[in-house]
């Protein structure tokens, strides 16, 4: 009879759902598509083949935002039209996605462990900047669905360190998502032109370098590095989605492009997953 040792196990670890930055354009990107809507529809598609059984989507919105961090902990938050001056069938349209109080806890208990001192809001609906993005990337709305607030004075670092403490829901099958723009400035949105602006396109490729470099310190310090980040983003609330996503991504810098069309001459599109590369 062997006495040798029985040969150890190997259990794979789970595999990681990548996370992911969408610019949600302006409202009118829900009924005029574009290049994008159906390039995130493509994706959410082969998500779901990849992970059947996804969880859930923990999202942060700029249209969110909130003097102390909270999390929408409601079982069938309502959709929010937060805009005015559109046309009726903006208004019609409807993202019945139901919310996950037992998710939206964990990232409650997540942020509090991080030092985040986050709250619940159980009355809180989905806004635009949730529910737009959400309509092309899982048009089913079968997911359920917890939104983060953006708090209000945060800045590049610390909306990374909200990202990062929910780093560990990828392997339980949750998608993070970080919905902004890439450029976003509505001063220039009703000049007339169609072609893209330069500085929209030197802005958002000199991101684009950055992700490929897995350069998070140049992403963090983008607002006196990047090339016209200050006409790109007058303010950052738009921008700071997308280090929701970086946080929760970690070290898996990969950056898969799904969109970098233009709206409008000055809303860059760009929407890409993080994740490992192939």
């Amino acid at each position: 009879m062997s006495t040798s040792a029985p040969a150890a196990s190997h259990v794979a670890s789970p595999a990681l759902v990548p996370t992911l930055f969408v610019s949600h354009g302006a409202p009118l990107f829900a009924l005029e598509p574009g290049e994008t809507g159906p390039a995130l529809t493509r994706w959410g598609q082969g998500l779901r083949a990849q992970f059947p059984d996804l969880r859930g989507v923990v999202v942060m919105s700029p249209h969110w935002m909130s003097r102390t961090p909270q999390v929408m902990t409601g079982a069938q938050p309502a959709t929010w039209h937060d805009f005015g001056g559109f046309p009726p069938a903006l208004y019609q349209l409807q993202y019945p996605a139901p919310g996950e109080p037992a998710l939206a806890q964990e990232v409650l208990s997540l942020l509090q462990a991080a030092g985040v001192p986050a709250q619940g809001d159980a009355q809180r609906p989905f806004d635009h900047g949730a529910w737009v993005a959400l309509m092309h990337l899982f048009p089913q709305a079968d997911l359920p669905v917890v939104q983060v607030a953006l708090p209000v004075g945060a800045g590049p670092a610390e909306v990374y360190a909200m990202g990062a403490a929910l780093r560990g829901l990828r392997s339980q099958g949750v998608l993070v998502l970080g919905s902004g723009s890439m450029t976003h400035n509505l001063a220039e949105f009703f000049g007339g032109a169609r072609e893209p602006a330069p500085y929209v396109i030197e802005f958002s490729r000199w991101i684009e370098s950055a992700l490929a470099r897995g350069d998070v310190k140049a992403l963090l310090n983008y607002r006196s590095l990047a090339p016209h980040a200050e006409r790109a983003h007058p303010t950052e609330d738009h921008f700071l989605p997308l280090f929701f996503a970086l946080g929760a991504a970690g070290d898996d810098l990969h950056a898969n492009y799904l969109s970098r069309e233009v709206m409008y001459s000055m809303l860059a599109m760009d929407a890409f997953a993080l994740q490992p590369a192939a």
